[in-house]
């Protein structure tokens, strides 16, 4: 299972998953607690090597070997006369997988091929360009700063957070610096791996998402950088100027490029941040939700785009010019509404309404969501565990499907698995790295309620085991 720490064994899926028809999983929970992961010694004293359960049925009971009851009897004592030794000597139980150990096993598992390849400068050679429609040639063009940019935009919050020393900051520190020896890869005009910033209309996307990375993270993917490698950073956002964004939400991705120039020092325009949220002003078209251009569309991307860079563009130009500060009440009122409602979204069992355009991006639908937990702006009802817990359901949906990732660990199209009839004629795999947004609360610490507070369940789950529950209300 992806993120799955050395020494386990999926086995607790039952824990999770099947209901009190499967005795076995209770007798598992009724001992372990409602664990994730079996460490994997108790497993093997008394299964087969390399036994697992059905991937198709999540059952033990249909895929154990002939002499499957007496194995899991004795696992079940084992489990108990081990626990109960453990306790009585003081000693800690073995350590399951925590929430934030997955999600930083899916950071690992997105992040490592990516930021390896572009820190050597053979992003271009060795990552694969599946394309919906047979698109190749023409998203070539574009399909690797898609992958970096939209990477670095979801693990920028983690890869600034400061961490105690232990195994995630020495993942964290590494990555960090893979990170910027990336951007330095991608952005000097030699490199075998030097991106495309302005040839098309599709750069002024991944610029966009790229300079929303940097307000992210400023120390560790700005103010770390050689200098060099800055004024090669600062031109090729520059570049993407040549570029006319459309008459949609792509204006966002103009605005948040001149937030980020003003952030590193360099000029910036104005008048596009102004024309930018002048625009969405005039098409919110209320309770939570604006139009992608003048007209709604039902689709994800009031969180795919518009609402983190409306709040992103807005919170990092306040200290070079406070002109548009006075929309910031309103823009963060109607984010945290959207918030509640992508809550209600996710259903008891972690799927979710596959509703509208680019929705192979996978969980990245929940970027808002994961934005607003960052930042600490839930609205009540909601808290952290809650939405952590409901964002870990979605991450182990969408991204644990078989043919998810190919033989190398790159993403490939859909939104269950492998699905490319799902994606548009501009999607592709540099594309699809923008699911790594549901990532923004890693930059939460550890020790954050988030992270640290019991696990609870989601709005729907808590409705639909009967629970009665306030009646939601418009904004």
């Amino acid at each position: 299972m992806v993120g799955a720490p050395a020494g386990t064994s999926s086995i607790a899926i039952h824990a999770i998953n099947l209901g009190p028809s499967c005795e076995f999983a209770n007798k598992v929970r009724a001992i372990i607690g409602s664990a994730q992961y079996v460490p994997e010694f108790l497993w093997q004293a008394r299964f087969p090597s390399g036994w697992q359960p059905c991937a198709a049925h999540n059952d033990v009971e249909n895929n154990a070997p002939a002499r499957s009851m007496t194995n899991r009897r004795a696992l079940l004592k084992t489990i108990a006369s081990l626990s109960a030794a453990r306790l009585a000597q003081g000693v800690p139980l073995p350590t399951v997988e925590s929430d934030r150990t997955y999600w930083t096993g899916l950071l690992t598992k997105l992040a490592q091929p990516v930021l390896e390849n572009l820190a050597r400068g053979t992003l271009k050679r060795n990552m694969p360009v599946e394309c919906a429609g047979g698109n190749q040639a023409a998203r070539r063009k574009y399909s690797h700063l898609e992958a970096i940019a939209r990477l670095l935009d979801g693990i920028a919050p983690w890869i600034e957070a400061p961490l105690e020393s232990g195994a995630e900051r020495n993942l964290q520190q590494r990555y960090a610096a893979l990170a910027r020896e990336a951007i330095r890869s991608a952005t000097d005009p030699p490199s075998p791996d030097f991106l495309n910033f302005s040839d098309g209309d599709q750069p002024l996307v991944d610029c966009g998402f790229l300079a929303q990375a940097l307000l992210r993270a400023p120390t560790e993917l700005w103010k770390k950088l050689d200098r060099t490698t800055q004024r090669n950073l600062a031109a090729a956002l520059m570049s993407s100027r040549a570029v006319v964004p459309g008459y949609n939400n792509w204006l966002l991705f103009s605005a948040i490029v001149e937030t980020a120039l003003a952030m590193m020092g360099e000029p910036w325009d104005a008048v596009r941040i102004d024309y930018a949220l002048r625009k969405h002003a005039e098409w919110f078209m209320g309770d939570g939700i604006y139009g992608d251009g003048p007209s709604f569309h039902w689709d994800y991307y009031n969180s795919f785009v518009i609402q983190p860079m409306l709040l992103d563009t807005l919170r990092n130009i306040g200290p070079y010019s406070s002109r548009w500060q006075r929309l910031l009440p309103d823009v963060l009122a109607r984010a945290r509404r959207y918030a509640a409602i992508q809550e209600r979204l996710i259903s008891p069992d972690g799927t979710f309404p596959t509703i509208g355009r680019s929705i192979t991006y996978r969980c990245g639908a929940f970027h808002l969501l994961a934005l607003m937990a960052l930042d600490r702006e839930l609205p009540e009802p909601l808290t952290g565990p809650q939405v952590r817990c409901a964002l870990t359901a979605v991450m182990r949906r969408t991204m644990e499907a078989p043919g998810t990732f190919d033989g190398d660990g790159w993403l490939r199209i859909g939104f269950c698995g492998h699905q490319p009839k799902l994606g548009e004629s501009y999607i592709s795999t540099g594309s699809l790295y923008l699911c790594a947004t549901v990532l923004l609360p890693l930059g939460l610490s550890p020790a954050d309620p988030f992270w640290a507070g019991p696990a609870q369940d989601w709005t729907s789950r808590r409705i639909w085991s009967g629970e009665d529950m306030p009646a939601d209300h418009a904004l």
